[in-house]
């Protein structure tokens, strides 16, 4: 059974700093692509941030400079270092596992979601 667990989410003040884990289960988590999204009521589900299984990263335009992704292969987990938080971080941020081959998608999982709220 495949599991994405988050956590470290929480409320943190505007300007400070938050590290989210989401740690995997049931998966070649070496092989898999691992993101960060997240989704505010009322808005689609946005990409936060991705790292690959050969640590190639990508981020959104609006975190550049101020998140980093992660991941260590032997504790299956990624993270996502997020520092000098704005209020328009606050979301759900979600975990996803991605595994495609060409136009085949092996598989994509999902995390249960972990909220940060930044006060301003």
């Amino acid at each position: 059974q495949v599991q994405l667990v988050e956590s470290g989410g929480g409320l943190v003040q505007a300007g400070g700093s938050l590290r989210l884990s989401c740690a995997a289960s049931g998966i070649i988590f070496s092989s898999t692509t691992m993101g960060w999204y997240r989704q505010t009521p009322g808005k689609q589900r946005e990409l936060v941030a991705t790292i690959s299984s050969d640590y190639t990263t990508n981020y959104a335009d609006s975190v550049k400079g101020r998140f980093t992704i992660s991941r260590q292969n032997d504790k299956n987990t990624v993270y996502l270092q997020m520092n000098s938080l704005k209020s328009e971080d606050t979301a759900v941020y979600y975990c996803n596992a991605r595994n495609a081959r060409g136009v085949r998608v092996l598989y994509d999982y999902w995390g249960q979601g972990t909220q940060v709220t930044v006060s301003s």
